[in-house]
């Protein structure tokens, strides 16, 4: 496979439509990374396109924080029992030895704002390079960044990556579904033009979960929390971390800031104040216009958005005045440490102890009952998506069992419920393994597959359910119902010959018309057809009907005429040329 010049090993990924296999390339000697797509689905053109497209966006960037295309081509594959090669293409790339920062954040490790801020760094530094190279990546998010075992960074997938000059680029419902709701532009989640600021803007979300550990918008499904990209302010990240400054407040704010015309307008600016801040300078960012614009509704919802400069300003003052305050707390928590240690000592110790209830599996009112109970109080509360009941306490800290004084906290992990995603777009494709790939993609699974009879090719996608655009647990299966291929036989009988032609024709049938003697119907109408009304059958088939004919009057008896009851002077039966004829002669015989 792939020739002579590249050795294929394990799969070391899978994203859906294509595996990646950790390879060697004979000629230079080096380790890579070869993408290739599935031969199942290399005779879909659609996947197809999407492939070389990725090829084609990456294989023109080269730089040091954008995962290198070294070669791309295409592999014939023998087709299986004696059908056609298969023609696959595939990538070869720059192989990067680290972890994505889904997988990262997923870890729990938290990450100093200093750290943060170096690790977007490196990522608009991609995307000004892409930028400048009329590229948008239009995914940024924390599975296409990677880190390196030497920290550096690497940005991948430009899988649904557009020029910036192409006409009318839009965030389609088939490319939506490729990223999450999380990390949608408002000009993506409105279906608008896309540009380089919206990547932007997906980088701004990025550095706010790498300082807070969450997104700033969150919901019980894909629709809300793009209505909250689009209407909604997120909180300053200070106000979820207290080690955030008011400088980091200011440059995530502005990167989020609805309006495109509000946002740093390159990558480059973005990247400036980013260093600014990583080396406590003034940055050039301030907050901006949070005023409700009527024209950035999804629907017409006409709350007031809150303001934040205020908090920001109280917050800038805070930073200015840092050491002073730091001293002066510092010597107050020293004073009442001194005091809390005198105290102990003459009164014979502090407050009471007590055991620490079991949390696990309640609600956050049933937990703070039973702290109550004991003299204890709730204190931190952390979400965490899991398979648990939404709203459910999943970990505490201390743990049940320990002893706490009276009035200390106890800290809670709480459950989110299961991560939710939107459903794709199905519609219109043609096979199942299209389905299951683009479900796939989704974090989803294909489950029942329901045939229905439609004028579409078979294996058409005709519905989904759960329906496209809607919210759904990570790992659910989706059913869908699928052309057949089979079209109903229109009911013909009782139409007259022109109508029934009509109808036939239209559903694509063939027609075989027979004649029947009928001195009751009308002449002309259907007497009966075959296949019957509403059976199945393929398009091109044949449906015969027939068609009631007046028989031929009978001749006035003479003399010379044969006798009545002669069976020969009957008419015949009809024949499917055309209308009945008489058998035997009407000349008299001899007497």
């Amino acid at each position: 496979m792939l020739g002579d010049r590249y050795e294929v090993a394990e799969v070391i990924g899978r994203g859906g439509m294509a595996e990646v296999h950790e390879g060697r390339d004979v000629r230079l000697g080096r380790r890579v990374a070869i993408k290739i797509l599935r031969p199942d689905l290399a005779k879909d053109p659609t996947f197809q396109a999407r492939f070389r497209r990725e090829a084609q966006s990456a294989a023109s960037l080269n730089h040091p924080n954008i995962v290198a295309v070294y070669d791309t081509g295409e592999d014939v594959l023998a087709g299986e029992a004696g059908g056609p090669d298969v023609t696959v293409p595939y990538i070869v790339m720059e192989y990067v030895d680290g972890m994505t920062l889904r997988q990262l954040l997923a870890s729990g490790r938290r990450l100093l704002p200093e750290r943060a801020l170096e690790i977007t760094s490196g990522v608009l530094s991609a995307l000004d390079y892409a930028h400048r190279h009329g590229i948008v990546h239009r995914d940024i998010k924390p599975a296409n960044v990677m880190l390196t075992r030497t920290g550096d960074v690497k940005v991948m997938d430009f899988g649904i990556a557009r020029a910036i000059n192409d006409v009318g680029v839009t965030m389609t419902a088939a490319s939506a579904v490729m990223g999450t709701a999380q990390y949608l532009s408002p000009e993506q989640a409105r279906g608008e033009v896309v540009d380089a600021r919206s990547d932007i803007y997906s980088a701004g979300v990025l550095l706010f979960e790498l300082l807070t550990g969450q997104p700033p918008f969150t919901g019980d499904s894909a629709v809300s929390i793009a209505y909250q990209h689009v209407s909604e302010m997120p909180t300053p990240p200070s106000q979820l971390d207290e080690s955030v400054n008011a400088e980091e407040d200011a440059v995530v704010l502005r990167a989020l800031a609805k309006r495109v015309e509000d946002r740093y307008q390159t990558a480059a600016d973005f990247r400036e104040d980013v260093e600014r801040a990583m080396h406590g300078a003034p940055v050039t960012a301030s907050i901006p216009s949070l005023v409700a614009d009527p024209t950035m509704q999804m629907s017409p919802v006409t709350a007031a958005i809150p303001r934040y400069e205020d908090s920001y300003e109280r917050a800038s003052r805070r930073g200015r005045s840092a050491g002073f305050w730091l001293l002066s707390i510092l010597a107050i928590i020293g004073a009442i440490a001194g005091a809390w240690f005198i105290g102990s000592f003459l009164l014979g110790g502090g407050g009471s102890r007590v055991q620490v209830p079991k949390l696990d599996g309640l609600t956050i009112e049933q937990a703070t009952g039973a702290l109550n109970d004991v003299d204890l109080r709730i204190g931190a509360q952390t979400p965490e998506l899991s398979d648990r009941p939404d709203g459910t306490i999943i970990a505490q800290q201390p743990a049940a069992g320990e002893q706490l004084e009276t009035g200390q906290a106890v800290n809670i992990t709480i459950s989110s419920g299961i991560e939710q995603v939107t459903m794709p777009a199905l519609i219109g494709l043609t096979s199942t393994d299209a389905v299951r790939t683009a479900l796939e993609d989704a974090d989803l699974t294909l489950g029942e597959v329901v045939p229905q009879d439609s004028d579409q090719p078979a294996g058409y996608v005709l519905s989904s359910d759960p329906a496209e655009g809607t919210s759904v647990d990570t790992g659910s299966p989706v059913s869908i119902t699928v052309s057949s291929g089979l079209v109903a036989v229109p009911k013909v009988k009782g139409s007259y010959e022109a109508q029934a032609r009509a109808d036939l024709s239209a559903a694509g049938f063939e027609i075989k018309v027979t004649y029947q003697s009928d001195s009751v119907s009308p002449a002309g109408i259907v007497l009966a057809q075959s296949p019957k009304a509403g059976s199945s059958a393929e398009r091109g088939d044949v449906v015969t009907i027939t068609i009631a004919v007046r028989p031929a009057p009978s001749p006035e008896p003479s003399p010379t005429s044969k006798p009545t009851g002669d069976p020969t002077d009957l008419p015949t039966a009809p024949t499917s040329d055309g209308p009945p004829q008489f058998a035997g002669s009407l000349t008299p015989s001899p007497a």
